[in-house]
């Protein structure tokens, strides 16, 4: 009878332990959801539903015109270009979007991180410095670059969350195409992040964390605005 009893609980732990409902929490594709008792509220994780299957065509898992370049981005001498589930369909629930980047010479993709995805990129065309950093296990004040230049045809992968730059070197555009393995890999700018947001990180906390001064402060909040 003991015996018997062991093997149902075994069986029971075994089922609940193994059961797709007692996985993990599934990766946010989004910077928050806060919670409401409303019932009337739907909000979709992904902001998207999907199409009746027998209603997709072709042309849903599609897009043309990566091959030109996107959207400048006013004072920083460079242009993107992003296909994702918004002008690609086909991509929702997929885990993937690109992105198209364009570097004038000399110009920088500040410091940045994406939360929600790993970025491997490719250089097609100039001369990229790239690199990551990592925190020290040591000493969480310290951290370690890996950094490397890159040519067309070289390959380097960033993990998900750190923070990693790209610039432009050469003395002509370059071109790079980054994929990551998420539809909404989110982005955070460092430091249009701190100095620019809404409402403003207060003064003190700011000359603090980068040992500024007050006035240094105002000078950087009105250069990231």
């Amino acid at each position: 009878m003991i015996t018997m009893w062991w093997f149902i609980i075994t069986l029971a732990i075994t089922a609940f332990l193994s059961s797709p409902a007692y996985a993990y929490d599934n990766n946010p594709l989004q910077d928050i959801c806060v919670a409401v008792n409303d019932s009337k509220a739907s909000v979709f994780v992904n902001g998207k539903i999907c199409k009746d299957p027998k209603f997709a065509t072709a042309n849903d898992f599609c897009f043309s015109g990566l091959n030109v370049g996107g959207n400048a981005v006013p004072g920083l001498g460079l242009a993107t270009k992003l296909v994702d589930v918004n002008n690609m369909p086909g991509l929702n629930t997929l885990g993937m979007s690109i992105v198209r980047l364009d570097l004038e010479p000399q110009s920088l993709f500040p410091l940045h991180t994406h939360p929600r995805a790993a970025e491997l990129i490719t250089v097609t065309e100039g001369t990229v410095y790239v690199g990551f950093l990592v925190s020290d296990a040591i000493n969480i004040f310290k951290s370690r670059l890996f950094s490397k230049i890159l040519n067309p045809g070289d390959v380097f992968v960033f993990p998900q969350g750190l923070v990693h730059f790209l610039y432009n070197t050469g003395r002509k555009k370059a071109t790079v195409l980054a994929f990551f393995n998420s539809q909404n890999p989110g982005l955070i700018a460092i430091p249009s992040s701190i100095f620019a947001s809404e409402p403003p990180i207060v003064d003190d906390v700011l000359a603090k964390g980068f040992q500024l001064n007050k006035t240094q402060i105002a000078e950087l909040r009105k250069k990231f605005s």
